[in-house]
Parts: structure tokens; C-alpha cells; sequence
């Protein structure tokens, strides 16, 4: 039960808050990996990276919950794309801390291009702004870290 184009769904004002509040632990993360004390430095790296990866997680899943909505065995791609964020994002954390968190900004990237082909399907285009914002802050902050680290 796709959504035509026509009727895009607005971002409720609730879930853009939330969004944006989203970036909160990658800005303080990714700032703590270049200024806290340096006893802290890695901790704050790593826990960047899990954050990171949790949210690509969260990203991919977003698919999933649009397949089985659609309640149709004819788009099996949702499905798939949906697990390999996870896949991706499980990854980045067994690799040496900088690549994993080069990784999962360039995973982000590639989510963000994921859903700015199918969100338009569903009636999901008006979150694409905010979708380029979150992901923009996000990568940067996960390349900050990697510099860092």
C-alpha cells in the first residue's frame, strides 16, 4: 500500500526534534575525541563508533518497516538493503578505530543515497531534507573522530 507521490507525508515536528537531538551524542563524541583528557580520547572514539553504528542499524531497519507495511513479496530488496547497514555497522566495530568510523560515514552516505531513492515511493520525500542535514553532521562528526583517533 505505497503512498503516491502526490500525497507526501510531512516530518512531524516531534520526530524532527528528535532527529536533530540525534546528533547531540555525535557533535559531543566526536569533540571529546580531539579535547578531552587524553586518558579519555579513546573512550570518547569508540563510543562515537558505537553510536554510529547503532544509528546505521536504526537506518536500515527504517526499510524493513516500510517493506512489511507494503506487505508485499514483490520488493525482497527492502529486506536485504535493510540487514546490511547492521552488517556493515557490525563490521566497523571489529576494524581498527579510525577505519570504522571512516566506514560508517561513508555507510551513512550511502543510506542517505538508499533513501533518497526509495523515500519519494512512499510518500517519505519531505524527510529528505532533514535526512541530508542529520547525515551531513553525522559523517563529519565520525571523519572528526577518525582524525582524532
Amino acid at each position: 500500500m505505497s503512498i503516491p507521490t502526490n500525497e507526501a507525508l510531512p516530518v512531524p515536528h516531534g520526530a524532527a526534534r528528535l532527529g536533530y537531538a540525534g546528533l547531540l551524542p555525535f557533535v559531543a563524541l566526536a569533540l571529546a575525541a580531539w579535547v578531552a583528557p587524553s586518558a579519555y580520547r579513546a573512550q570518547a572514539a569508540h563510543a562515537l563508533l558505537a553510536y554510529g553504528a547503532t544509528i546505521a542499524s536504526f537506518l536500515g531497519a527504517i526499510h524493513w518497516g516500510l517493506a512489511m507495511r507494503e506487505q508485499s513479496t514483490q520488493q525482497p530488496g527492502a529486506f536485504v538493503w535493510g540487514v546490511i547497514p547492521s552488517l556493515v555497522a557490525w563490521v566497523a566495530l571489529l576494524l581498527p578505530l579510525s577505519q570504522g568510523l571512516v566506514t560508517l560515514a561513508l555507510l551513512l552516505g550511502i543510506c542517505l543515497a538508499v533513501d533518497r531513492r526509495s523515500y519519494p515511493a512512499h510518500g517519505l520525500e519531505k524527510w529528505l531534507t532533514m535526512r541530508l542535514q542529520l547525515t551531513v553532521v553525522a559523517a563529519v562528526c565520525l571523519i572528526a573522530g577518525s582524525l582524532a583517533a
